[in-house]
């Protein structure tokens, strides 16, 4: 098998056959380097912002079904696109052929500002559009779609909006749902605030199912020709690129070729390449894409739990789940799979779990201290995997799967194991499990500070009558530890033992020499106390419990209950009142003028202006120390150093040029520092390379000298320069101009007041 040497696939329902295309390109340079739309935009780089969303369209041809998904484009390799369709927001409509209803109701609706965001928004919310209409709910009013007000505000719930406080563009989506109260929407164009009786057809048409075609006929017909040929291996005279196996056997011929070394990447969706601390240091020039091995997304389903492919997105694992919830007859026994599927819906963004696969990111904590919640969900869930170690298959738990040393291609994780934990039978036997997470922020792009998951039975003494826990399984995880760990400590405390006051606070004692953050960890104080919290929130309602006759434990304890589901969150309401004077000039709400061209990605920012013709790119070299002589920058030796053209330095400033990079009142800066930094973050050179994602990567090869020697100690806070006078020389036209005596003014003041300290 050889690397495969091209893609095939529709963007805004035109076709492209990409070939010879370096295997680590982005689906977002490629769109923006190599095609005329520019909506999609760069913003985080890292799947957080939702700045890059497109839609991507996969076709089913067994059964003859579409599915849409939204992704970020800045992590989406392009040769995982292979037979996709892709939609940005210039498939949607444009100023030539009309705006589509969602870029209108945005407009409309005073959503957009700056703009960046803007094209994101509208696939996120087009996207949810056409997945609810496409659901069995009964037909919706002409001109509605079938969803919900309360799904409206977790439509487009990864992107992020800098301008408009997010309140105008939850209306503009609001009004698509078939049960929206027009009259509770906020300020717009199609209507007077007040009038009594708005109509959506003031509103900009919609057509039940978006009106767009998302996945082209043409693309179809090829897709189906082209089964046979996929089937088969590909057979081609390529040591470099895109390998693509159909089964587990063809991924070991791959691995025991000669063709691989450290420079190959096993990959499904490539999110792991987005998040930060854990981005790619290097070009690789191989991949191997495994999405399209079938055994890795099989989904078993059987009595004693699930078993998923380690090649299901993170989405599709939630429904996977939800469902099960469904089928399960015992709300006890569903419990756990409903708080693993709630948990999980707060995990990144929803267009990374489209495309995140579950095993990258058990696989992502088992080589890296990646503070994962799913990893620690699913080991206090009691998880277990299977791997393939070159011929042998393996079954371990997951906790034994963590503690391995990493991993490398050679073994591969093929599924997980979730066990369905079902109640002993007796309503004094119940089955408690509760998921945590501390972040910055509950939902969207944030990584937890901690993250927990406490699983057993209770059972009722009736001789004392408290509650004693058995088959416990308390997992930590994200606090500064290598992995997700269980405190098997605490779980022995606690076994056996009436719940009460003083055994709670004897667990969190030996919790506290259990969860230590390794040295460098941020913020190590709250994240020890957060664990506390933790577990003292989920056992201190049952060391006061005690269940009536007649009732379970579970339903004694409102812990017990679902808590903090993402998806029954209360509806955010509010409502406007403005008034206008038809006598002033300013006061009647008006339309910002070019706004459907930024929801249309037509308008036009800086880096939307095409480059040059053989335009080269650059990325600073930055210090990374303070007051201290440069001695020396060299690169090390990788692909990514390979790429770059040249490297300039102020010794490459022309004799007689200056080293300025700007000048001002208060003196000149230099463009480079040379020969000494003088403070970590100072410009030292730049990367010149053939594209900004070469130029960014190279600049990680950096490998810089530092000397300190005959130089005083760098100033770090503003209390040691004014202990040794460090100060700026203020320019005399800078000099504030005193008028009159303000001390005799004072002074013969009748009343004073003095000045207060501002916090």
């Amino acid at each position: 098998m050889a690397a495969i040497d091209r893609v095939v696939f529709a963007l805004n329902g035109q076709r492209y056959e990409v070939g010879g295309v370096d295997p680590s390109t982005r689906l977002l340079e490629f769109i923006r380097t190599q095609t005329p739309f520019t909506g999609p935009k760069l913003g985080c780089g890292e799947g957080g912002c939702g700045a890059c969303v497109v839609l991507i369209a996969k076709y089913n041809p067994k059964t003859d079904e579409v599915t849409e998904f939204t992704a970020s484009s800045c992590l989406t390799l392009l040769y995982t696109i292979n037979f996709c369709s892709v939609i940005t927001t210039e498939g949607l409509g444009d100023s030539q052929y009309g705006f589509h209803a969602v870029q209108e109701r945005m407009s409309g609706f005073h959503a957009s500002q700056c703009g960046f965001c803007t094209p994101g928004m509208c696939m996120s919310i087009f996207t949810s559009l056409i997945k609810a209409d496409k659901s069995k709910r009964p037909e919706p009013p002409k001109g509605f779609s079938k969803l919900k007000v309360s799904e409206a505000g977790k439509a487009f719930s990864g992107n992020l909006c800098r301008c408009t406080g997010y309140r105008p563009i939850v209306d503009a989506c609001k009004s698509f749902a078939s049960d929206v109260d027009l009259e509770d929407l906020g300020l717009n164009i199609f209507w007077k605030k007040g009038d009594r009786n708005p109509d959506v057809s003031e509103l900009p048409s919609y057509t039940l199912g978006g009106g767009v075609c998302t996945f082209p006929d043409f693309l179809k017909t090829e897709l189906k020709s082209s089964l046979d040929h996929l089937n088969n291996p590909c057979i081609a005279a390529s040591g470099e690129g895109w390998y693509h196996p159909k089964s587990i056997k063809e991924y070991y011929e791959l691995i025991n070729s000669c063709l691989f070394s450290d420079s190959v990447k096993v990959v499904v969706g490539n999110t792991s390449s987005g998040v930060p601390g854990y981005k790619d240091q290097d070009i690789y020039s191989k991949y191997i894409d495994i999405g399209g091995i079938p055994e890795l997304s099989n989904i078993v389903r059987m009595g004693s739990g699930i078993e998923i492919g380690v090649a299901t997105s993170i989405s599709r694992t939630i429904e996977i789940l939800e469902e099960e919830c469904e089928s399960i007859s015992s709300p006890n026994g569903s419990v756990v799979f409903r708080k693993l599927a709630n948990h999980m819906s707060k995990v990144a963004t929803p267009f990374v779990r489209n495309t995140a696969s579950i095993g990258g990111n058990i696989v992502l904590a088992q080589k890296f201290p990646f503070p994962s919640d799913i990893a620690t969900i699913l080991l206090g869930a009691g998880a277990t995997v299977c791997l393939q170690v070159v011929a042998e298959r393996r079954q371990i738990t997951l906790e034994e799967f963590l503690e391995q040393p990493p991993i490398d291609a050679t073994t591969l994780l093929l599924s997980i194991f979730i066990p369905n934990w079902i109640s002993d039978s007796g309503a004094n036997i119940s089955l408690l499990f509760e998921t945590y997470r501390a972040a910055p922020r509950p939902l969207g792009n944030a990584v937890s500070y901690v993250n927990c998951a406490f699983l057993g039975h209770a059972s009722l003494d009736e001789q004392s009558d408290t509650l004693v826990l058995s088959n416990l399984r308390l997992a930590f995880g994200a606090y500064g530890t290598e992995h997700a760990i269980r405190a098997t400590r605490v779980e022995e405390f606690l076994t056996g033992k009436s719940l009460t006051a003083s055994v709670v606070l004897g667990a969190i004692q030996l919790l506290r020499e259990t969860v230590v953050p390794m040295e460098g960890t941020s913020h190590p104080e709250y994240r020890v106390s957060a664990a506390v919290g933790f577990l003292f929130s989920f056992l201190s309602p049952f060391s006061k419990c005690i269940p009536e006759p007649g009732k379970s434990l579970a339903s004694s304890s409102t812990d017990s209950a679902d808590t903090d589901d993402v998806r029954n969150l209360p509806l955010s309401t509010r409502r406007e009142t403005f008034s206008s004077d038809e006598y002033k000039p300013v006061g009647e709400p008006i339309k910002k003028y070019g706004v459907e061209l930024q929801a249309s990605g037509e308008a036009v920012y800086v880096d939307d202006i095409p480059a040059p013709k053989n335009c080269l790119y650059g990325e600073f070299i930055y210090s990374t120390q303070p007051l201290a002589y440069v001695k020396s920058i060299k690169f090390k030796s990788s692909l990514a150093s390979e790429k770059i053209i040249s490297f300039v330095s102020a010794k490459d400033i022309p004799s007689g040029g200056l080293n300025i990079g700007s000048s001002s009142t208060f003196g000149d800066e230099p463009l480079f520092g040379d020969p000494i930094a003088e403070y970590a973050g100072q410009a030292l050179g730049i990367v010149i390379a053939e594209t900004q994602r070469y130029a960014d990567m190279a600049a990680k090869q950096v490998v810089i000298e530092y000397d300190t020697e005959d130089l005083s100690p760098p100033i770090i806070t503003v209390e040691q320069a004014v202990e040794k006078s460090s100060y700026f020389d203020v320019p005399p036209e800078f000099y504030p101009k005193e008028v009159g005596d303000v001390s005799k003014g004072m002074a013969e003041a009748d009343h004073k007041i003095p000045s207060t300290e501002v916090f």
